[in-house]
């Protein structure tokens, strides 16, 4: 309800905004130097998404993340705060088909105000690459769904964060929308992407040069989304199954699995901060084989090789160096 203004008021007021344009910087809402200043809200539901958010909009950007730390974020429900916070963000920062309820709620929240990564880029096919090896043993059709573990991905494997060029890219296309919502940022936003570019540009080199001379190049994993990862550095993706993370295998399937362990001689089987051990601990002490972790980077834990994208992509290389035993 409007209300009269008294001539005090209305001095105040006057003497309020001489102060603050007093203190004020001709930056505009990009200024990254002020904090409280926050120009844009973003909103997304993975990590590796957050991450890159977080480094173009700096400190003049609001990053929500919808998925809560620990947890397994392909399950994602949405509660009506979050629905909100989609419907309210400037932005809604997504990869189409890794989670459904922020496809849903983007769709019929934000379809103005959205941006889904498998716009910008090229993404696999879910039968490319590593998701279809058999290795001839045929116990896959009697698990999980096609994309190999249990969850619906569609046509498309949504793992691109993996491949280091693709994730260069995606920031270059985050940048280029943020800046088309917030002019005045911008130049700032660009130079963000240049810098975080170069800095993925830089470790997709260190993958180059230390996976290019190893012994072995099988990477046996419970959960397939290393697609990206292994067929960018020329290795060969094994899943232990196609089993779906929550699901413990049969007896005669371990023995399968493990048959396909001692056929390549492979030494380690990759298991994630997110999902069950058991099978993974089971197969290693059938076959002698260690159990290691390889972080697919959708989520933050306490066993992540690192605390964000950069260190757990640096852990993952030299795990995979150890245990590929690479030159």
């Amino acid at each position: 309800m409007r209300t009269r203004i008294t001539a005090g008021t209305a001095a105040l007021g006057a003497v309020t905004l001489m102060l603050a344009t007093a203190c004020g910087n001709d930056e505009g809402s990009a200024d990254n130097g002020d904090s409280s200043a926050t120009a844009l809200t973003i909103a997304t539901g993975i990590y590796p998404l957050e991450w890159l958010a977080t480094q173009i909009g700096g400190q003049s950007t609001e990053v929500i993340q919808l998925t809560e730390p620990g947890a397994e974020p392909h399950d994602l429900e949405l509660t009506g705060r979050q629905i909100a916070q989609v419907s309210e963000a400037d932005l809604v920062f997504y990869v189409e088909g890794l989670q459904p309820a922020v496809d849903e709620a983007a769709a019929q929240e934000a379809a103005d105000a959205s941006l889904n990564v498998a716009d910008v880029i090229s993404l696999r096919p879910v039968d490319d690459g590593g998701e279809e090896h058999d290795h001839d043993h045929d116990h896959e059709d009697e698990h999980g769904d096609a994309d190999g573990h249990g969850h619906d991905h569609g046509d498309h494997d949504p793992h691109f964060w993996l491949d280091l060029d693709l994730m260069g890219q995606t920031a270059e296309a985050l940048a280029e929308r943020m800046g088309e919502i917030d002019p005045q940022g911008a130049e700032h936003y660009r130079e963000e992407a240049e810098r975080v570019v170069g800095e993925l540009d830089a470790l997709s080199q260190e993958y180059e040069q230390g996976l290019a001379s190893c012994e072995q190049r099988e990477v046996v994993v419970g959960h397939t989304a290393f697609t990206y990862l292994t067929d960018r550095y020329d290795l060969e993706q094994i899943g232990l199954s196609g089993v779906d993370p929550e699901t413990e295998p049969s007896p005669a399937q371990i023995a399968a699995i493990a048959d396909v362990v001692n056929e390549h001689d492979i030494t380690t089987i990759f298991t994630e901060p997110l999902m069950p051990t058991a099978t993974a601990e089971t197969i290693a002490a059938e076959t002698g084989a260690r159990v290691e972790v390889l972080d697919p980077l959708e989520g933050v834990t306490d066993d992540s090789p690192g605390d964000d994208y950069p260190s757990i992509m640096r852990g993952n290389l030299e795990t995979l160096r150890t245990a590929l035993v690479c030159e």
